[in-house]
């Protein structure tokens, strides 16, 4: 999911900054000698951590069984100087579905669950509607693979001061709508992650944190990790962005991104993998049910396009290093990246304690592993090849008219329309072209004042494509070798009168007490032939959001596009006299 989620920044950055040159790589490198992995890792983290306004990092490079090089850059703690070291712990964020879905494909082991019996089975109290009457069950295997059909979040309460228990999420959740019938398109959900917590206190009748402490993290030898609702002692990290320090608050959803380690925690939890499930010898998992969380799921989904997932890892092949595994994490300002290579026996972790504003931690990752696989293998160090400058050019009508349209995708609402040989829109305030590639792509070309078109570097390296699948037009990215479903191509509905009658402006009225993450200007608005949800959460520079939505009945319509968060059911209301809508957990009256 980072990954993914770093591709849709990409679309929205403007990188500045001048560029210092690399090390002096040498000529040959003995085998095993991680030397110059060290030192151009770290020119590397310097001189992005820099440009891209990361206050503190810390890393560590996993060969097998052995940490070969681990270290922290800048600071855990600004105001105090204390560095960021390798001991330094962090909020990983989604790094703990990780260990959440470990923990379930232990008890499975154990014969206390089968992971393709309904989740209710486990859950009786779980229930959800649903408007797929010939769907399969929401299972533990399902969910895990985020192919449940599952709602990706219960947004009111997940980030707040005094989090309510995250089992109590359950019973709400009978009056919510599946997104999808399961086993129909990838669509990330931290709620199901947080309903196999909920599974596996009841399995077990111990409290979800210190189940995993027990049975996980004390055995891997995680000293310093624990599952938490927030991040606290002397080796906690703070948390900063733009330069300025934030406030981590706490997370209610815990068994989905609770976890806080450093990187020497998590180098064991690589270990452990490396060594087909064990630790020192001891087994955490069987190889055989290492091998199927590390075994695609999805290869029959075909609205999946270019993601590929096991249960729980995300796996992708890159050029130089071959067949990886991995899981991303981000919390609302700690970011997070775990990386493993089995055929190499390599993985790599890195925490940040700021949102970079860039690809940073893939780029460091990636280039890690590359010297990593280089090095132990005893070949020659990979060049610092620059990315091949791809050429630009006008379009032709026929390919105006085929991308040309609406779209609802994970960025919000889009129109292409044609403008002179380019197809022009806007996206979050900022205007937009798509151009011709040379290798049958369309490129992306920000306009500078909305007049100028540029193309950054990191635009450049960005994709786009228009295809149809399983009955889809399909908006598709392409960057770095990997391809995501970024949107779809989308028809006006006809709005019902009782529906045009609620148009106008919302305000929260069930607010979480202390939540961090605040939708403000909400409003349902009519524009371009559909019904469109507006919000902005200026707190975390996300402005002027819009997602156009589409009737089912009289008084529900669902977010049209395809993947996380869409199509998701926006419930219209009447209380007493008053008008309502409800959106996942929200109350939100009319004004």
């Amino acid at each position: 999911m980072k990954t993914y989620l770093t591709c849709l920044s990409a679309i929205l950055l403007l990188l500045n900054g001048c560029a210092v040159s690399p090390p002096l790589k040498p000529d040959a490198v003995a085998h095993g000698d991680y030397g110059y992995l060290k030192t151009h890792l770290t020119w590397l983290i310097e001189q992005e951590m820099s440009e891209q306004d990361v206050e503190g990092l810390s890393i560590a490079v996993v060969d097998d069984q052995q940490v070969v090089w681990s270290q922290g850059f800048g600071y855990a703690d600004q105001a105090k100087q204390i560095a960021a070291t390798p001991e330094t712990v962090y909020r990983t964020g989604s790094i703990s579905k990780l260990f959440t879905d470990t923990l379930v494909m232990q008890l499975a082991e154990q014969g206390k669950l089968d992971i393709d019996r309904p989740l209710q089975t486990y859950l009786p109290n779980f229930a959800i509607k649903s408007r797929f009457p010939d769907a399969g069950p929401i299972t533990p295997r399902n969910i895990m693979s985020h192919h449940s059909g599952l709602p990706g979040d219960r947004g009111n309460g997940m980030w707040t001061k005094h989090p309510v228990a995250f089992n109590q999420l359950v019973d709400p959740l009978k009056d919510e709508y599946a997104a999808y019938p399961p086993n129909r398109i990838w669509a990330y959900s931290n709620l199901g992650i947080t309903l196999l917590g909920t599974m596996l206190e009841q399995l077990t009748g111990q409290d979800f944190s210190s189940y995993a402490d027990q049975q996980l993290l004390k055995p891997l030898g995680m000293t310093n990790a624990a599952f938490s609702l927030g991040i606290e002692g002397k080796l906690a990290s703070k948390a900063y962005k733009n330069d300025q320090e934030k406030t981590e608050v706490a997370l209610r959803d815990m068994p989905a991104g609770g976890l806080n380690a450093n990187v020497l925690d998590l180098s064991r939890f690589i270990a452990m993998v490396l060594a087909d499930g064990k630790t020192n010898g001891r087994p955490i998992l069987k190889p055989e049910t290492l091998h199927e969380m590390l075994r695609q799921q999805n290869q029959d989904v075909a609205l999946d396009v270019g993601t590929k997932t096991g249960l729980g890892w995300f796996l992708t092949n890159k050029p130089g290093i071959g067949d990886v595994a991995a899981h991303g994490g981000a919390t609302l300002f700690h970011r997070s990246l775990l990386t493993v290579v089995p055929e190499h026996k390599l993985g790599v972790v890195v925490l940040a304690n700021s949102p970079p504003t860039g690809d940073l931690i893939d780029k460091v990752t990636d280039k890690a592993l590359k010297l990593a696989v280089a090095i132990k293998a005893g070949q020659p160090l990979p060049d610092d090849a620059e990315t091949p400058e791809i050429e630009t050019r006008g379009l032709s009508p026929q390919e105006q008219q085929s991308a040309a349209g609406q779209y609802a995708t994970a960025l919000g609402y889009i129109q292409l329309t044609a403008d002179g040989d380019t197809l022009a829109t806007e996206l979050n305030g900022k205007s937009l072209d798509l151009v011709g590639r040379d290798d049958g792509k369309f490129g992306i070309r920000y306009k500078l004042l909305g007049l100028l078109p540029i193309q950054p570097k990191q635009l450049a390296e960005v994709g786009v494509s228009v295809r149809h699948v399983d009955g889809h037009d399909l908006a598709l990215a392409h960057w770095q070798g990997e391809t995501f479903v970024l949107g779809e191509k989308i028809q006006p509905v006809p709005i019902p009168e009782s529906m045009r009658s609620r148009l106008g402006e919302y305000e929260i009225v069930n607010l979480a007490e202390g939540e961090a993450m605040v939708p403000e200007k909400c409003a349902l608005r009519e524009r371009d032939g559909f019904l469109m949800l507006e919000y902005s959460i200026p707190a975390f520079d996300m402005n002027n959001l819009t997602f156009p939505i589409a009737p089912v009945s009289e008084n529900a319509a669902v977010i049209l596009g395809l993947g996380r968060g869409m199509q998701e059911t926006v419930r219209l209301e009447t209380i007493n006299g008053q008008e309502f809508v409800a959106y996942s957990g929200y109350l939100l009256r009319k004004k």
